[in-house]
């Protein structure tokens, strides 16, 4: 039997997306029926078909969902209402769309610890930094009766 010819061959477009929070462990099958499942209640049985929507990777935080080309906002908008996976509850945001997987892989980041505590100093006063992923800082001033808490990013630690 001969392949199809490229241009009977479906097109097919990839989603990039983070799960939230990121300690949570899930894999493909629990991923790809509560994204099913998102979709069906948004958009329908037929819609959701039409989609064709498929989980092709799932690890460290990261998940990779194929649909069919023209389908992939209905998709995104479906993901952005996925509230739980396997009885844990989650958020899956998007972050890019690409006609390859290869180009998806290189905007995955490596993850960081959940959180990192450390002491600091800003002018005379004495902090407890806590670095989250995605390059989030919170300062709670150290203080016995009224904690100060402060909020940087990780620009305003650079100029410190």
């Amino acid at each position: 039997m001969r392949p199809r010819p490229p241009a009977m061959r479906p097109k097919w477009r990839y989603i990039l997306a983070r799960i939230l929070p990121n300690n949570v462990e899930l894999d493909q099958k629990q991923v790809y029926l509560s994204v099913l499942d998102a979709a069906t209640s948004l958009w329908g049985d037929a819609a959701t078909g039409l989609m064709q929507p498929a989980v092709i990777h799932c690890d460290r935080g990261y998940v990779i969902i194929r649909c069919r080309r023209g389908s992939e906002r209905d998709l995104a908008t479906a993901l952005a209402t996925v509230t739980s996976a396997a009885d844990r509850p989650i958020a899956i945001r998007t972050i890019a769309t690409s006609g390859t997987i290869r180009t998806l892989r290189r905007q995955m980041r490596p993850e960081l610890p959940d959180e990192e505590a450390e002491e600091l100093r800003v002018g005379k006063k004495y902090f407890t930094a806590y670095r989250y992923s995605r390059q989030k800082v919170d300062l709670i001033e150290k203080h016995n009766k009224h904690p100060k808490v402060l909020f940087f990013t990780e620009t305003d630690m650079e100029e410190i």
